[in-house]
């Protein structure tokens, strides 16, 4: 059973060892598996921690807070999460999330009139914080993203 789970993607021993009770797997039995596991480097929380942070931040452009949480839920220790984290600069954060924001703002019209401008500067920057930025990074990049995409349709078409 705990073959099959890894062979569909990685697992935490937390995650084994909640699918193991579960299956009402004695405690006693599930931890002799998953210490076994963890033996033959069948299971590797921090390398695990690691293959997370990669995959969750370059396909859903999470932030180091939200990965924080994420492993946190899987069962990663704090300090096998930070030395996961340190793989994910500051500076490929922030460049996350200004390419999320372009991507979102491509082909948005009326970023000259203020109200529509606020109201988009919000929406996404509340998209970034649910992606775990800060509130106060989320309202800079936006602000920043969006300023310039109005100064480009202030300038009209590149011809």
């Amino acid at each position: 059973m705990v073959l099959r789970q890894l062979t569909s993607s990685p697992k935490s021993r937390l995650q084994l060892a909640r699918k193991l009770a579960e299956r009402n797997v004695p405690d006693d039995v599930a931890e002799a598996v998953l210490d076994r596991f963890e033996e033959v480097r069948l299971v590797d929380d921090a390398e695990f921690a690691d293959m997370w942070v990669r995959s969750r931040s370059q396909s859903r452009k999470l932030a180091k807070g939200a990965l924080r949480r994420e492993l946190a839920d899987k069962g990663i220790d704090g300090d096998t999460a930070a030395v996961a984290l340190e793989q994910l600069s500051d500076e490929a954060e922030e460049a996350a999330a200004r390419e999320l924001v372009e991507r979102k703002l491509r082909g948005a019209t009326g970023l000259e009139d203020r109200e529509t401008r606020d109201k988009t500067t919000r929406r996404l920057a509340s998209m970034l914080a649910r992606k775990g930025y800060q509130p106060s990074q989320a309202f800079r990049f936006v602000g920043e993203v969006v300023a310039d995409a109005a100064a480009r349709e202030d300038a009209g078409p590149a011809y």
